[in-house]
């Protein structure tokens, strides 16, 4: 097996630190943090990386930060063409009835799909979950079925949902990491819609005593600080804390924390910009690769090339530690000499980058071009000169 340290294409690379671009998450945290909250992550958006994380796959209650994977059930339905913005969807007495958190929806009335989630996004209504559970799946248990198994198809292995809102149920639960990725592939996956969750207030029917307008505004604290928080959503039982997943945008660089077990309002708020300040000034996004850059080259084995160049298929950026990126180190290995024949697009070799002893990130190297194995006479030839000589260079 051939390792290869820093080759001229990653010092170049890296000498630019041009920030930012999608690579596979990181194998391991970054950085340590002590925080109050049980459970918690912060990662880069667009490297995956975590930066730091406490427990972030124990089982939780994720209270009505699971009214993410409502939306996103929602969502998909529009994308599908089975449902509508402007669509109306009629008001059970179930819904109605529903405690806790409301949008307040009439008994027997229909509600515009719109409305019904910003009912959920900015108002947190579980009264406004049930409707378009109702709408979509028949019963709200049906629906809970549905996102249960759309989660495991999103690999979000360790999401067991009991009904749409996040009302208490023991068996409905979720990670922070789940979390995490949740916000992220509605981030990405729905920009058309991610507006609903940096608006700070919703505006939906009348009290009946007062007669005037009722008008709730979001709970997520952050949209109130000048620190570009855009979403998602909060949470809160009494068996699951005070729990927040938000995201955060500063020029091209996005953080996403997900954490929960807080004791209250304002320590929520408090630890919510604590661990965003932290993820933003101690850390930072490096690019180390374009996508279909030349990384390293290759021996040949018996081939009609001496050797291959090993192209990376995507952009690749890392994100370090501002005081530590000198412990960072990048390497690539496979095995030396590769046999011919090799089909363009194949994956040949891997590019391992380490934080002294920690795998941060593997991404594959492909083959950047077609090589043919040589003739028998060829073949003997390049053997011979190989075995003494080595590879052409």
């Amino acid at each position: 097996m051939r390792v290869s340290l820093w080759s001229k294409y990653a010092v170049a690379a890296i000498a630019a630190l041009i920030a930012v671009a999608v690579a596979r998450p990181a194998v391991a945290q970054l950085g340590q943090v002590e925080t109050q909250a049980r459970q918690m992550i912060l990662m880069d958006y667009d490297t995956g990386t975590v930066i730091f994380e406490k427990n972030a796959d124990e089982l939780m209650p994720p209270s009505s930060m699971s009214k993410l994977m409502t939306a996103y059930m929602v969502y998909e339905q529009i994308e599908a063409g089975k449902l509508r913005l402007d669509d109306m969807l009629p008001v059970s007495e179930k819904a109605w009835r529903i405690q806790g958190s409301k949008m307040f929806v009439p008994l027997g009335g229909r509600v515009k799909v719109e409305d019904l989630l910003r009912g959920v996004i900015v108002q947190s209504g579980n009264d406004a979950c049930i409707v378009l559970a109702e709408g979509i799946a028949g019963t709200e248990e049906r629906f809970a079925e549905m996102m249960t198994e759309r989660a495991r198809q999103l690999g979000l292995t360790n999401s067991t949902f009991r009904n749409a809102s996040g009302w208490p149920d023991p068996q409905h639960l979720m990670t922070a990491r789940d979390l995490a990725s949740l916000a992220k592939l509605l981030i990405s996956r729905f920009p058309q819609h991610y507006h609903f969750y940096s608006e700070k207030e919703f505006t939906y029917g009348v009290d009946q005593v007062t007669k005037k307008p009722i008008t709730q505004g979001n709970r997520n604290p952050l949209l109130y600080k000048d620190i570009g928080a855009d979403g998602l959503k909060t949470g809160h039982t009494e068996a699951a804390g005070y729990g927040l997943t938000a995201s955060v945008k500063r020029g091209d660089r996005r953080l996403i924390l997900v954490f929960n077990g807080l004791k209250s309002m304002n320590e929520r708020s408090r630890e919510a910009e604590r661990l965003i300040e932290l993820g933003f000034s101690q850390f930072e996004n490096y690019k180390l690769f374009s996508a279909r850059a030349v990384v390293d080259e290759a021996d040949v084995w018996l081939g009609n090339m001496a050797r291959v160049p090993l192209v990376i298929d995507r952009n690749l950026a890392m994100t370090l530690p501002r005081q530590s990126r000198g412990n960072f180190k990048v390497t690539v290995s496979y095995d030396n000499p590769i046999p011919a024949p090799i089909a363009k697009g194949t994956p040949v070799a891997k590019l391992t980058v380490m934080n002294r002893d920690t795998v941060v990130s593997e991404v594959p190297l492909l083959a950047g071009a077609d090589v043919q194995q040589l003739g028998f006479t060829g073949r003997i030839s390049a053997a011979i000169s190989y075995l003494l000589w080595g590879a052409k260079k």
